[in-house]
């Protein structure tokens, strides 16, 4: 991987973690207090919105460190190590975790008059769309595996043939 493609990444991991942290501290609390001045059926899932809002803010949160650690991997790499399993770990937990939530705020918009049918249905498509990529993850981790495997494979056979040197 290039250097300005790490670099690249890392801009975009920067915005999306600030703009994550912003929406977390200025716009679910002015969310909550717009759901509180809402009509009754609004207000009753005032609660809900804003938990599962901001729970799978940290999830994704959680995901973009792990990303930035495998990236510092890459550029040192050491990417090819069981080390970066645990970081992949996490990042197909955190997707998944926020599917799931995502699953649930549809879930808890679906009863009443709320929100319009649409509107559920399309949040539980961004559910469906989450757990692809944790799927993605899970995919590309068995790659890793493979090319952690290999990697060992290669080393050993270049002690055996410096030895046999």
């Amino acid at each position: 991987m290039g250097n300005l493609t790490v670099i690249a990444l890392r801009v975009v991991l920067v915005m999306m973690f600030a703009g994550s942290v912003f929406v977390q501290i200025v716009m679910v609390p002015l969310l909550g207090v717009d759901l509180r001045e809402a009509d009754p059926d609004v207000a009753a899932i005032r609660t809900p919105l804003v938990v599962l809002t901001v729970l799978t803010i940290l999830a994704l949160q959680a995901a973009v460190v792990c990303v930035w650690g495998l990236l510092t991997m890459v550029r040192r790499g050491t990417v090819f190590s069981s080390s970066a399993f645990r970081l992949v770990d996490i990042v197909i937990g955190a997707f998944a975790v926020a599917s799931l939530l995502t699953f649930g705020l549809g879930v808890a918009l679906a009863p009443g008059e709320a929100v319009a049918p649409g509107v559920v249905l399309l949040i539980g498509g961004v559910a469906v769309m989450i757990a692809a990529v944790a799927l993605i993850v899970l995919v590309l981790r068995a790659l890793l595996a493979q090319a952690v495997d290999r990697d060992a494979e290669a080393r050993k056979l270049r002690t055996e043939l410096d030895e046999v040197i």
